[in-house]
């Protein structure tokens, strides 16, 4: 009986070790998210936003809508006024939604392109989920320069 419990206490302790070591296998293959997550922030794309003497630099996110978007830079546009939350500009073409979300919720700080009208919104206060609302990126800095009343005169160009 005592070699009976003896080997079943071995057997047990070695399948531990081997559930151990796959879970250790796993962390480390579960890991590679991270690396790509890590990747993604390398390719980011930076822009610079220049507002009558102020410059705002801004994040945009790697993927097909953000990308279209840069394609059009550098832009000079005037941003008007919306809803006493955003600035929209209407851009030269429309942009692709391919792979995009059904829609966002934005932030402060957010840069997004609103499909439906074909433009870019720029939020400098919270809003509700609104369909059709893609997030280009965020701003990283001088957010406050938007929120000035009335429309403002404004430079996008891709930080090299």
């Amino acid at each position: 009986m005592q070699s009976m419990l003896s080997t079943t206490l071995i057997v047990a302790v070695v399948s531990a070790g081997t559930i151990a070591a796959c879970a250790d296998t796993n962390e480390t293959v579960g890991a590679t998210p991270a690396r790509e997550a890590t990747d993604q922030q390398v390719s980011t794309m930076k822009i610079r936003i220049q507002i009558e003497g102020t410059t705002i630099t801004a994040t945009l996110a790697d993927n097909a809508t953000s990308r279209d978007f840069v394609s059009l830079l550098p832009l000079s546009v005037t941003l008007k006024d919306y809803a006493a939350t955003e600035k929209i500009v209407d851009l030269p073409k429309r942009l692709s939604t391919e792979g995009a979300p059904a829609g966002a919720a934005p932030s402060i700080g957010d840069i997004t392109y609103y499909a439906p009208w074909g433009n870019l919104a720029i939020f400098h206060k919270d809003f509700d989920y609104s369909k059709g609302l893609i997030k280009l990126g965020t701003i990283d800095s001088n957010v406050e320069a938007l929120s000035q009343p009335g429309p403002i005169g404004a430079t996008i160009e891709l930080v090299k």
